[in-house]
């Protein structure tokens, strides 16, 4: 996968590009980070960018003339133009599922915004998928494209150690809940102990322990996730059980049948003593 970073700043990126998961990814090829300066495409000898609001206001407006020239430019720079993605605090939530959506993606282009933001014109003519990272206002666009790249290249084959990891982690795909505590040596410290049936060696057992806990877990901090998660969550706890459950014999429903003749003959009593009394009448 390819990233295309559009910034006032690609200075930010420097040292995230060089640590940990996404240095590694990087150098085995796994997926590459282009960073484009948007200042080489303004076309004035200050090198200007942003203008002051049309009907006044705080801040300056990133213009129009020049965010669209660069990125139409920076889109022809690969065999496919990539899906343009601008970061703001009016697109849709960055969830899981999301991310998940993104990862599908061979190039991924990630515009940031600074000051008050883009000239409206530009999200009209270049249509891009606005998404926001939170409800809350940062001073760019760098960060939350930073939290795009890491939480989608951890979806790309060849990037985690064990890929197992990005489908049981919370909220992924297989996992939807909050994931569950986690333990690991030394065994007591400061007088807390590791659950004991961890230790037991006893994989159902374990298993059905950290389900427990996820869903205790989501329950108390996150509830609103188990909303279309706990039906579920309850039809493939029925399943289990089912399974396990013996066949049931014939003869509860025999007896359960015999008990309905029993309790039926009663009501019919009266109405033979009715029909005695009348054929005693005439």
């Amino acid at each position: 996968m390819r990233f295309d970073v559009l910034t006032l700043f690609p200075g930010i990126f420097e040292g995230y590009l060089s640590e940990s998961l996404l240095k590694d990814a990087i150098e085995r090829g796994a997926l590459e980070v282009c960073l484009h300066n948007m200042r080489d495409w303004a076309n004035d000898k200050h090198n200007t960018m942003d203008d002051r609001p049309f009907g006044g206001g705080p801040g300056m407006v990133l213009k129009v003339d020049r965010i669209v020239p660069c990125v139409e430019e920076v889109q022809t720079y690969a065999e496919r133009p990539g899906r343009l993605v601008m970061l703001t605090p009016q697109g849709r939530p960055l969830t899981q599922r999301v991310v998940e959506e993104l990862a599908q993606e061979e190039r991924i282009l990630l515009l940031c915004g600074r000051y008050e933001g883009f000239d409206q014109r530009v999200v009209e003519i270049l249509q891009p998928d606005e998404i926001s990272i939170g409800d809350y206002v940062l001073n760019g666009g760098e960060v939350a494209a930073a939290v795009v790249i890491d939480s989608v290249m951890r979806l790309i084959p060849g990037v985690l150690g064990d890929e197992n990891s990005a489908v049981v982690d919370s909220f992924s795909s297989g996992n939807r809940l909050l994931e569950e505590d986690q333990y690991t040596r030394p065994r007591e410290y400061r007088g807390l102990t590791v659950p004991e049936i961890l230790l037991s060696g006893d994989h159902g057992a374990i298993e059905r322990w950290r389900s427990s806990n996820r869903r205790e877990k989501t329950l108390a901090r996150r509830p609103d996730l188990l909303d279309g998660e706990e039906t579920k969550i309850d039809e493939d706890e029925k399943k289990k059980k089912k399974k396990k459950r013996p066949k049931k014999t014939e003869e509860p429903e025999a007896v359960a049948e015999s008990e309905n003749v029993a309790e039926a003959k009663p009501s019919e009593t009266p109405e033979a003593v009715d029909a005695t009394e009348t054929n005693v009448d005439v």
